[in-house]
């Protein structure tokens, strides 16, 4: 198959959007596809463009075998809301400009969050005549409204109408939760044309490591209990409520709180860390990508965290199969579909979200239970093995992309591979530190929109995965 794919981000920005794209793409490229990219040029998320990248109007790339074809986009940082309308605007206008200089192709991917990427892969595939794949891994505009970015009014009925629209117009919808499906199916989308893939993991990178490794000495940790929080600092995230824990753990010396990412939350988590002067929490900014299975590792338990609204309950963050894969204990203060996975795989403590007198309570018991910290991890570390590496994962995607292009389109001859490669991870660059690669075994298909538990991501909004 010949696949283009529209993402407005894509490698060497480390968002868990960008990583995903990347994972399915290398994978489809070794499975012997044609894959295509065209995206933006790299500054997520502040607005920055990366050394030795240049905001034109067309540029081309190879990177793992995969074409990418960059557009010109208005630059705004991953906060606010006039200047990200524009970015959006702007890329949505110029990937559809782009469209026309990508090669041939048999199915077009459009991946929101933001879903105006989705009205540039509409677009292309409709003027290439083509099937038109619509990736939902966030529910606009729900998200935005359930972050307080927008209030309900016009603009959100507008928006709900787009939102319809490109449902209607997707041969194909691949949500990335069960929950998605069903709110999908409540949009009036007929269910047999919903797919859910969800995220996952690479099992070989992220695996379980060292405990006693260079990122305690190098933050002077020594043999310290430390609960980690490593991805997007969000709107939705509520991370105050990890402050709040930590200043009322102010007088345990034997326990650490370690903040790592980047995002709109930011300077806000960076002034209240500084207000309340507490010490026994540590606060970085996005590391290189290559260094997360090293945190990780270097944490006695992973902090995934969400704030307290029912839209949330919907989703899966991918920081989650990453903990599960570095055989890491977790504290899901996440309600609905990531709670059931949670308790299925037997792999971590749940609270409620903001509740920091519940969090501070688990991480107490947790560091009081080394045994029990070790069970949870190797749970984690199995059912993710079983159910969520990102090998079965492209190919179940890729399974569902091959059904709906056209038979007499598959055995065409593919374009040339690119001979030029360029890993990714050579030039490891400060970004969000959310992201979740390709792994290793197969999981069963999810067509039905059974779960494989118990009962067998911004756009506006941040990617909460």
């Amino acid at each position: 198959m010949r696949i283009l794919f529209i993402s407005n981000t894509f490698p060497p920005e480390r968002n868990a959007g960008a990583v995903r794209t990347y994972a399915h793409c290398r994978r489809w490229v070794e499975m012997g596809h044609s894959v295509t990219v065209i995206t933006g040029p790299p500054n997520y998320p502040d607005g920055v463009l990366y050394p030795g990248y240049r905001n034109r109007w067309l540029s081309r790339e190879e990177l793992d075998g995969i074409r990418i074809i960059r557009t010109w986009m208005f630059l705004a940082a991953n906060r606010g809301f006039g200047r990200r309308i524009l970015n959006y605007l702007s890329f949505m206008v110029t990937a559809i400009f782009a469209s026309f200089f990508a090669p041939r192709c048999d199915v077009v991917i459009g991946t929101s969050p933001q879903f105006l990427v989705a009205v540039a892969a509409w677009v292309a595939a409709v003027t290439r005549r083509c099937p038109f794949v619509f990736e939902v891994r966030d529910l606009w505009p729900e998200a935005i409204v359930a972050v307080g970015a927008m209030r309900g009014g016009r603009a959100i009925s507008l928006l709900h109408s787009l939102a319809r629209f490109l449902y209607r117009q997707a041969t194909c919808v691949v949500a990335l939760t069960h929950a998605f499906r069903e709110a999908l199916i409540e949009y009036g989308v007929d269910p047999a044309r919903i797919v859910v893939i969800t995220n996952g993991v690479d099992l070989k990178q992220f695996r379980p490591g060292p405990r006693q490794n260079s990122v305690r000495q190098e933050l002077g940790l020594g043999d310290r209990f430390v609960a980690s929080y490593i991805g997007t600092l969000g709107m939705a995230h509520g991370l105050e409520t990890v402050l709040d824990a930590a200043e009322q753990l102010r007088d345990r010396d034997d326990i650490r709180f370690l903040i790592i990412g980047n995002g709109a939350d930011s300077d806000h988590l960076a002034e209240e860390h500084r207000r309340r002067g507490l010490k026994n929490v540590l606060l970085l900014r996005g590391q290189p990508h290559h260094r997360m299975p090293e945190f990780l590792a270097a944490s006695d338990v992973s902090l995934v965290l969400l704030r307290k609204t029912d839209l949330f309950k919907t989703v899966l963050p991918s920081k989650m199969f990453e903990a599960m894969g570095a055989a890491r204990p977790i504290i899901l203060g996440v309600q609905g579909e990531a709670a059931e996975i949670l308790r299925a795989a037997e792999c971590g403590v749940l609270v409620e979200p903001e509740n920091a007198a519940q969090l501070a309570e688990a991480v107490k018991r947790l560091q009081a239970d080394p045994d029990r910290c070790r069970q949870l991890g190797e749970n984690g570390r199995a059912f993710a093995e079983r159910f969520y590496n990102r090998d079965g994962l492209a190919q179940e995607y890729e399974e569902t992309l091959a059904e709906i292009v056209p038979t007499d389109l598959r055995n065409l001859p593919l374009p040339r591979r690119p001979a030029v490669q360029r890993a990714w991870d050579d030039e490891p660059r400060e970004d969000d530190a959310e992201h979740c690669p390709v792994g290793a075994a197969a999981r069963p298909a999810r067509r039905s929109g059974s779960h494989p538990s118990g009962a067998e991501e911004s756009a506006l909004v941040e990617d909460r995965r």
